[in-house]
């Protein structure tokens, strides 16, 4: 296939949205991966890797196989497979259907592993969404220089976003999420806050880490909001409950879009007042581009009506390349 075409889903990257984590020895896969079962997933991603036990991992593969061969060629769901070593990345590719995957999420990717995952799919329409899990991640200058791999052309329009591995990065420093609080309020909080002023301002996103405790709704609610701070465009789901808890979140209010449509608007002034706040068209306009975006896909909160479908027609083409949108 011709390197320059990506998947065509890749217009829609940036709604991943909650990206829902499901074992691929799971015995619906087949009906999730098409959208027969939990139709109001966004993105699913399959995994091979730490959800299943190596004991497991030949049926995983098995029933991964009969799931590709039987996959719808088309989904509205971004299907991925999480490979869970450059072996399996190979034994994927060679199985029948593979081409109907969105793309492959690669596990503890560094600037030394990278060039290995991404031979393989080189020539292929996948996109990539490489996981920071190793602890590389705790060292800038590695991180630095892990971009610059990523950066070259040929690599940029591949990646899709990157992962945040949020219980490996804790497993190295030996702890766990507390059952109350945000990993926020762990020693990663410092460390995603470094990811992203080294990887954002250079166009790449980076989607949040799951969070695992599914008795506790208000510690996820309160983490989305952090994370959506620190501007992630995504986060890990492992029950279909958290998807629409967490995707709540996304919509944006509609004193946002007010602020965002009088920014871009061409008559407004380069300064103004709104909302007891300064507004500065070129500094704001980014942001405001962002969150008309943002309402398109995910809807507008506290709206009577389906404002989402009324806004201006602004294609993710004029989304400044800081938003991090990889263009085919």
């Amino acid at each position: 296939m011709d390197n320059n075409s990506l998947h065509p889903q890749s217009e829609h990257k940036a709604a991943l949205g909650a990206s829902m984590y499901v074992p691929t020895t799971h015995k619906d896969l087949l009906a999730i991966a098409n959208g027969d079962k939990f139709s109001h997933l966004r993105s699913v991603i399959l995994c091979t890797e730490d959800a299943i036990a190596e004991r497991d991992l030949s049926y995983a593969l098995f029933n991964l196989s009969l799931a590709l061969q039987n996959m719808c060629d088309e989904s509205d769901t971004l299907r991925f497979v999480r490979v869970r070593n450059l072996d399996v990345l190979a034994r994927v590719l060679a199985m029948p259907g593979a081409e109907k995957l969105s793309g492959f999420v690669l596990p503890k990717s560094t600037r030394h592993n990278f060039a290995a995952y991404f031979e393989p799919v080189r020539h292929t329409h996948h996109l990539l969404m490489p996981t920071l899990e190793t602890v590389d991640v705790f060292d800038d200058e590695e991180m630095k220089q892990f971009r610059i791999i990523l950066s070259a052309p040929e690599v940029r329009r591949r990646i899709l976003a990157l992962r945040i591995g949020g219980n490996d990065l804790l497993a190295l420093l030996g702890l766990r999420r507390p059952t109350s609080g945000t990993i926020y309020q762990t020693p990663l909080g410092q460390v995603i806050g470094r990811l992203v002023t080294i990887f954002k301002p250079h166009g790449f996103q980076l989607t949040a880490p799951v969070f695992e405790h599914l008795s506790q709704g208000s510690w996820l609610d309160a983490e989305v909001a952090q994370d959506m701070a620190h501007g992630m465009i995504a986060k890990t789901a492992i029950h279909p409950d958290q998807v629409p808890q967490i995707e709540r979140h996304y919509q944006v209010a509609q004193s946002d879009i007010e602020l965002a449509l009088r920014i871009i608007d061409p008559d407004s002034p380069a300064v103004f007042r709104m909302q007891e706040s300064m507004c500065e068209v070129a500094t704001h306009s980014s942001w405001a581009l962002r969150i008309i975006e943002q309402a398109r896909l995910f809807g507008i909160r506290h709206a009577a009506d389906n404002a989402a479908a009324h806004l201006p027609n602004i294609s993710l083409t004029q989304l400044s390349s800081d938003e991090g949108i990889a263009r085919p």
